[in-house]
């Protein structure tokens, strides 16, 4: 989801506060036999909750694969993404495993395993896009943005102009959010969905111009008969703009925890599970 951050000042200041009431306590060794790892559940295909209930897609998959490699017994459990961060420094959750992105700012309150993916993300219109930026230099094609406002400039310039009056739709708390924020707030109007679907359902019914949002979810969301006549627009976007890639979670705490997973998603790149399993769900190799 990829890309999942406005969340994290008052995250921030619950762990300071956290911090103060039990610093001074040391935490019970843990054997790790079994562990708890929260998903949305409902960010196809990286994962979907399926008829009668069981978990699916990329990412379930690809972690009972890395659990099995570890010998940990894995326990998945859904969570809306709003909840995920602040449910992990309770003690609900021991993972975190949701398209998570990691960037600078998420790695000052949790940490991350080593990346298991990297995708680009992308504009998409229901019906005519609009023409400015569906016809813009790169329309169709990756472009890479580092981040570096200097670099970035053509491309984001670009994009405003083909924006400006614009109502955008986005996942709240994302990597991207902060990015449509950023670049377009001052131009366009910027309309926040607590879910990925939930910004499909106004764009169909022509609520918004455009949403933004990873090109494999994207994938996904094209297939569903509801979703009849979305379709790309402009370039897609990749590059460090995005951070590293996405990352399991972690309490900054459980650097034990985290290093037995760092071994098995090494594991799982190496022998091309990753890649199979990305193909499978995503038709690209995810491959960061």
């Amino acid at each position: 989801m990829t890309g999942k951050m406005n969340l994290l000042a008052r995250l921030a200041a619950s762990v300071a506060v956290g911090v103060i009431a039990f610093g001074a306590v040391s935490a019970p060794a843990k054997d790790w036999k079994t562990v708890t790892i929260a998903t949305e559940g409902a960010y196809e295909p990286w994962n979907l909750t399926l008829p009668g209930g069981k978990l699916g897609g990329f990412e379930p998959e690809l972690i009972q694969n890395v659990c099995d490699r570890i010998k940990i017994q894995c326990k998945l459990v859904t969570q809306d993404w709003d909840g995920m961060i602040a449910g992990l420094q309770a003690g609900k959750f021991d993972v975190l495993m949701d398209a998570i992105s990691v960037t600078p700012e998420r790695e000052k309150i949790i940490a991350f395993s080593r990346p298991y993916a990297s995708t680009p993300a992308a504009f998409v219109a229901s019906g005519d896009a609009p023409a400015a930026l569906a016809k813009q230099p790169g329309a169709g094609q990756i472009v890479k943005l580092t981040g570096d406002p200097a670099h970035d400039k053509a491309t984001v310039d670009a994009l405003r102009v083909a924006l400006k009056g614009k109502t955008i739709g986005i996942q709240s708390g994302t990597v991207y959010t902060k990015f449509i924020d950023t670049n377009f707030k001052d131009v366009a109007t910027i309309r926040e969905y607590k879910t990925a679907p939930e910004h499909d359902l106004d764009l169909v019914a022509g609520r918004i111009d455009v949403a933004f949002d990873d090109s494999t979810y994207w994938a996904s969301a094209f297939a569903k008969p509801e979703n009849k006549g979305l379709a790309f627009t402009g370039p897609k976007i990749s590059g460090p703009v995005w951070g590293p890639g996405e990352a399991l979670a972690f309490r900054q705490s459980d650097k034990d925890l985290k290093a037995k997973f760092d071994e098995g998603i090494a594991a799982a790149l190496a022998d091309g599970t990753v890649k199979r399993l990305s193909m499978k769900w995503m038709k690209v190799d995810a491959t960061p």
